[in-house]
This record gives C-alpha cells, sequence and structure tokens, in this order.
C-alpha cells in the first residue's frame, strides 16, 4: 500500500512540472503494482487442499502417513506456492521428538492451470513416528504465493486441522498368582458384603421384610410357601485409579520421564486389571489436551477466502489453545465394560499436567462419586501434608487405600511414604519403567 501512495504521489509531481521520463516510469510501476497484486489474489483464492492420514490412532512406534493434495482450480497458473503441513512445536523440541518427521512437509512448489477436466495439483507427503504418547494436531496446511516481483504476500488456510492420538505404553504385569489372589487384593472390610443380585446361590423360606422382587416365585409354586432368593455375597475387586497431575507435583529436570512414567504406570494396571475381568476406573486433575482444540473461527467458507498477514500470524491463529479454563477433574466411572477400557486409554493418551485443583482438592471434589466397591491406587509423585490427611480420610471412611510413589531416590520414597503410612495407607515405589511389572505382586490391602 506504501509503495501505491509513493507510485501515485510521484507520477501526480512529474505531471505537475512536465517530467515526461519520470510519468512513463509511475505508469509502468504503477500497472505493475496493479498487476502484481491482481494476480496474488486470484492464485490465492483458487487454491483448495485436502488432507488424508492412514490412520488416527497409534500405539508407540508406529507410523501414520499424511499426503496432503493441493489443486489449482484457475485457468491461470500458480508460479510459485510455499506449502507447509504445521506440526505442534512441543512435538518436535524434544530429543527424541514426540513425533519423528520423514519426508518433506514444507516444500515449494508450482501449479500449472486446470484446463477443461485436466486438473492441476501437486501431492505433499510425509510421515510421522509416534515415540510419545499424546495428542497432536496436524494442520493446519498454510499456503503462502504472491506476484513474481515480491511486491505482495498471501498467506492462506488450506485445510482444517486433523488429529492424531497416540496411545501410552502398556507393560504387562508379573508376579502374582491371577487364579488365587487378585493384584489389588481381596479387601477385609469393617462393613458386611454386598450382595449380587446377578447371582442366585439358592432359595430360602421367606422372612419378614424381605422385599417382593426377592421372592422366587417358581420355588413358591412348588412348594406352596413363600420362597426368598439368596444372593451371593461380593467382595472388593478392580480399583479406581486417582492420578495426580498437578504440575508442580513434578520437578522439571526431571521431564517429562517422571510425568510419562506416571502414565505408563497407570495404563499397565487398568490393562492388568481389564484382562482379569475387573472393575477399573479413572480420576485425575490432569487437563484433557481435547479442551484445548479450538472450535471457533473454523468454518471452511470464512477460511476459504480469509487472508492472512504473516506466516506467525498464521501459525498463532490456528494453533491449539495454550491453556484451559476448565478445573473439574477428568473421570472415567468405574466399570467393568470393555468400552470403559478403550475410554481411559484414550483419556490417559490426551492427559497433560495443570495448574488446577491439587490432589488433596481432587479427592474431596470427588469423594462422592468413588465407588466402596473397588480398591483405591494412586499414584503420586509428590506428597504434601494435605494429601496424607485427605488419603487417611479415605481409609477412616472405610475405603481400602494403596498408594504408588514415583520416585527415584529410595531416601525421598521414606520420607513422602512416612506421612502416609502414619495414615495406614500401604506404599509401593515406582522407579522405573522396569519396575511396571512386579509393581503390585503380591499386594495385599487391608
Amino acid at each position: 500500500m506504501r509503495l501505491l501512495v509513493l507510485a501515485i504521489l510521484l507520477l501526480l509531481f512529474s505531471l505537475a512540472f512536465g517530467f515526461g521520463l519520470l510519468a512513463y516510469a509511475m505508469y509502468a510501476l504503477l500497472g505493475v503494482i496493479l498487476l502484481g497484486r491482481m494476480l496474488a489474489d486470484r492464485w490465492s483464492s483458487a487454491l483448495v487442499a485436502q488432507r488424508e492420514m492412514s490412520r488416527r490412532r497409534v500405539e508407540l512406534g508406529e507410523t501414520v502417513a499424511v499426503v496432503v493434495t493441493i489443486e489449482n482450480r484457475h485457468w491461470l497458473p500458480v508460479p510459485w506456492l510455499l506449502l507447509e503441513d504445521l506440526l505442534p512445536r512441543h512435538a518436535l523440541i524434544h530429543d527424541p521428538p514426540n513425533l519423528q518427521v520423514k519426508g518433506r512437509r514444507l516444500q515449494l512448489v508450482s501449479l500449472r492451470p486446470t484446463l477443461r477436466s485436466q486438473r492441476s495439483h501437486k501431492t505433499v507427503y510425509y510421515q510421522l513416528t509416534c515415540n510419545r504418547r499424546g495428542y497432536y494436531q496436524l494442520g493446519p496446511l498454510v499456503a503462502e504465493t504472491g506476484d513474481l516481483f515480491g511486491l505482495y504476500r498471501r498467506f492462506r488456510i488450506l485445510t482444517e486441522p486433523s488429529y492424531l492420538l497416540a496411545y501410552p505404553k502398556v507393560i504387562p504385569l508379573e508376579g502374582f498368582d491371577i487364579a488365587s489372589r487378585r493384584p489389588m487384593g481381596e479387601v477385609r472390610m469393617s462393613h458386611r458384603l454386598y450382595e449380587d443380585p446377578t447371582r442366585i446361590s439358592g432359595v430360602r423360606g421367606y422372612q419378614p421384610g424381605d422385599p417382593q422382587n426377592r421372592i422366587h416365585w417358581p420355588a413358591t409354586a412348588r412348594t406352596g410357601t413363600l420362597q426368598s432368593k439368596v444372593y451371593e455375597s461380593s467382595s472388593i475387586a478392580g480399583a479406581t485409579l486417582l492420578v495426580d497431575f498437578h504440575q508442580q507435583s513434578f520437578e522439571p529436570r526431571h521431564e517429562p520421564f517422571r510425568s510419562e512414567l506416571a502414565i505408563t504406570a497407570t495404563a499397565s494396571i487398568a490393562g492388568a486389571l481389564v484382562e482379569m475381568g475387573q472393575q477399573v476406573g479413572l480420576v485425575t486433575n490432569g487437563r484433557d489436551a481435547a479442551d484445548r482444540i479450538r472450535i471457533h473461527g473454523w468454518q471452511h467458507e470464512q477460511l476459504h477466502h480469509e487472508q492472512l498477514a504473516s506466516r506467525q500470524v498464521a501459525r498463532t491463529t490456528v494453533a491449539m489453545r495454550e491453556a484451559s479454563d476448565r478445573l473439574q477433574p477428568v473421570i472415567v466411572p468405574t466399570s467393568r465394560d470393555h468400552a470403559t477400557w478403550i475410554i481411559l486409554l484414550e483419556t490417559l493418551a490426551r492427559l497433560e499436567k495443570t495448574d488446577g485443583l491439587t490432589f488433596a482438592q481432587l479427592i474431596q471434589e470427588t469423594t462422592s462419586r468413588l465407588p466402596r466397591s473397588a480398591t483405591i491406587v494412586t499414584v503420586l509423585t509428590e506428597v504434601t501434608p494435605q494429601t496424607a490427611i485427605a488419603l487417611g480420610n479415605l481409609h477412616r471412611r472405610g475405603y481400602a487405600v494403596t498408594a504408588i510413589l514415583n520416585v527415584y531416590d529410595p531416601q525421598v520414597f521414606a520420607e513422602r511414604s512416612a506421612s502416609l503410612l502414619a495414615q495406614h495407607i500401604q506404599t509401593r515405589q515406582l522407579i522405573d519403567e522396569k519396575a511396571i511389572p512386579s509393581l503390585l505382586s503380591n499386594c495385599m490391602v487391608l
């Protein structure tokens, strides 16, 4: 715009003072400016693109193929086009990176004109190898083009983003006899065992106070007297996993190793319980990465015509939000349903550290939603006095509670477990991944 204004002023100056050569030069410059601007707008508005992925959910170490196709729908050719399929910065800065890129997601191409049925298109192909669990935004595709003299640049967002979910590692648990002892243990309770109405062990004579739905009508018809069903008693089995994912619980010098180890241990325990047919659930003060997805502003027609000022503006406009204002805990209800395992695994894959609820606040917020029919297994890195008291209160209310401390140093483990042992909470040390298989071997929660 400034160059255009300057050219017009110089043209008026040359006409006023009779500088013919300068006037002809300004006419030529104005023609180049207007033509370049028109062509840059046409080239930019004629572009369409789509992204295809070989899969959207992967295990660690698996590879995803990404194919982005760009098409020119105008009869004018596009001399140059710089394409970049954006990836989140945090997925590339680690060593090794969370997403290992093979191929070129940044390319400089040119597109021929589209004539009748002959479509002009280019393909950007690259592969991603997932080295760490997470929820990653792929794209959108940002295109940059402009006139041949470099006077104008046009930046366009050509595709909506896609999302890739990388599951956490699940390590098989070893060292316990599945047939005789559950890894969480049979829990001795202070109150009577629950009765399971789905499992009838026999019949007995009707007793005053028996509800009508307990009457066994076929047996009553055979004997001529009222008979009541006798149900099998059910004991505590399975676990509700409480995971502390508050960012202040993890020392920066140990990250991301300790937080990822907590996720791996949680997923491994949950996987073992599911294989044994026991119930499992999850409660955590972490943040679900899906809460950071930008919902507004992705109307395709609006993006198709929107011009952005620079590549950096495009990056900041379309990236996932850095923070989420959600303070509610992330909960997967405890259940034996196999679908619960899938939901739990996906939730762990998306889980991020947050500065929201502390672990003590999490327990206070969710106690009413914790079933008494399952052991409470907590995965902790830091143990504050408030945390110890909160877990002790759960124990005193009749919950079976055990704690897994995610620390390497035996002295630190002893210091942090002391306050839990004072509350009659059994503790286990999680040193590294090698300790996970035997983490709950012969574990008996009383």
